[in-house]
């Protein structure tokens, strides 16, 4: 069982999580001018790297609110989480799988 740290509720099990896609994702400025072929790029469309990912992720059983997590995608390993609105925590070595 994976211990995920909430930055508001401090570090619970992974079961009262729930994963909510790729974070920092930009928005259209002007949505209107797009086409079908852009919006379901922007919809659709995702990273999908072998290394260090920025994710959403809610407590659901817990306080309920959104924050971001960096996530090792062969490891699986979070680490680091961080508030919405947040920068990033910045790693000295995210190309390198955690053990």
């Amino acid at each position: 069982m994976h211990i995920i740290h909430c930055p508001y509720c401090g570090p619970r099990e992974e079961v009262e999580f729930k994963y909510g896609g790729q974070a920092h994702i930009t928005r259209p400025e002007n949505p209107e001018a797009l086409d079908d072929a852009q919006w379901a790029d922007i919809l659709f469309m995702r990273d999908n790297p072998k290394g260090v990912f920025a994710e959403r992720w809610m407590h659901a059983a817990g306080c309920r609110r959104w924050f971001n997590a960096l996530r090792h995608t062969v490891s699986h390993k979070i680490l680091a989480t961080y508030r919405m609105g947040e920068a990033p925590p910045v790693l000295e070595t995210l190309e390198e799988a955690p053990r």
